[in-house]
């Protein structure tokens, strides 16, 4: 890798050049990423890329001016001290609020680039050339923010943050939410029928830990095959399963963790039975309480499905265990 000041004013050029066509290809994967539920977030990318294109001209016509056609092949992934982007197929998954960030940063860095390289420019049009980009980068550091409130109306942001929190319910809250009511759910049986059955803490921490991890395996993997999210919008199916498996091992694991008590201690088993009663309590109506937050259910009807249901497995495992 060559170091900054080692560079001559072709390479600053060549880089220039190719670091405004990168940059400008970003812009136009977060618009393309955006167009449809967030338009107006989309058309300020768009704007950014333009002005992108114009500077890459600008550098094109001085370069071509002064040296000709033929650019070298240096990058500034080729130069010591000059910033990466991050890759094209990394950028389009970012959120909203993210790829408004990162164009801020990125202009940020594209005015400290022409600056420091207009500096060592010793040929007239090229270190004006350079010094103009670096005043116009410069007052770009806010050009998100402009474009922004030139493209984002209120009524426009409105529909964005209602759009962007639609997507959050669909790619996060509700993926978690299925596996949070399956594991705190369906493993109450198995767990509860081990407790009563042995009366060993231990022995019915082995079983609530097999029954939440395979519960959380099983369960990550059907929402991850589920489907593709192309079409309902549902994000990407690793994210999805990973949530998915992650909040069901949660949901068995509250309720597991307290038969840790060791059974050496007197009134053991009573005493992690009755903090699990407590957990499970907790659980049932945290999912009521999401359920009516997020999904739009009714607190008291949540509260009733989810806590009669979790009452009945409840009371399935320990009959059996006691039987």
């Amino acid at each position: 890798m060559k170091n900054f000041a080692e560079l001559t004013e072709r390479e600053v050029l060549a880089i220039a050049i190719s670091a405004e066509e990168e940059d400008a290809r970003i812009y136009l994967t977060f618009a393309e990423r955006l167009d449809g539920p967030f338009s107006a977030s989309a058309q300020v990318f768009k704007d950014m890329a333009a002005e992108e294109s114009e500077h890459r001209h600008l550098l094109l016509e001085l370069y071509e001016k002064r040296f000709g056609p033929n650019l070298p092949a240096i990058r500034r992934e080729d130069v010591k001290g000059v910033l990466r982007r991050r890759p094209v197929w990394l950028s389009k998954h970012l959120p909203l609020d993210v790829m408004r960030r990162e164009a801020e940063t990125m202009e940020f860095q594209a005015a400290r680039f022409y600056a420091k390289a207009a500096e060592q420019a010793t040929d007239v049009d090229v270190r004006k050339l350079l010094g103009d980009l670096a005043l116009i980068e410069k007052k770009h550091e806010s050009l998100a923010a402009r474009l922004s409130a030139t493209n984002l109306t209120p009524d426009a942001k409105a529909e964005e943050d209602a759009t962007r929190h639609r997507m959050f319910v669909l790619q996060y809250v509700q993926p978690g939410l299925v596996g949070l009511m399956d594991g705190s759910v369906s493993t109450l049986a198995p767990l509860f029928a081990a407790a009563f059955a042995t009366h060993s803490n231990f022995s019915t921490f082995l079983v609530g830990l097999a029954a939440s991890l395979g519960a959380g395996i099983s369960m990550g993997f059907a929402e991850a095959l589920s489907d593709d999210g192309s079409l309902t919008g549902r994000g990407a199916p690793l994210i999805r399963g990973i949530v998915t498996g992650l909040m069901t091992a949660v949901g068995g694991l509250g309720h597991t963790l307290p038969f840790l008590v060791p059974d050496s201690l007197p009134h053991a088993f009573a005493i992690a039975t009755s903090i699990a009663f407590v957990v499970v309590f907790i659980e049932l109506w945290a999912i009521a309480w999401i359920r009516a937050r997020y999904m739009d259910t009714p607190f008291l009807r949540a509260a009733f499905q989810i806590v009669l249901g979790g009452v009945i497995v409840l009371a399935t495992g320990m009959l059996i265990g006691a039987a």
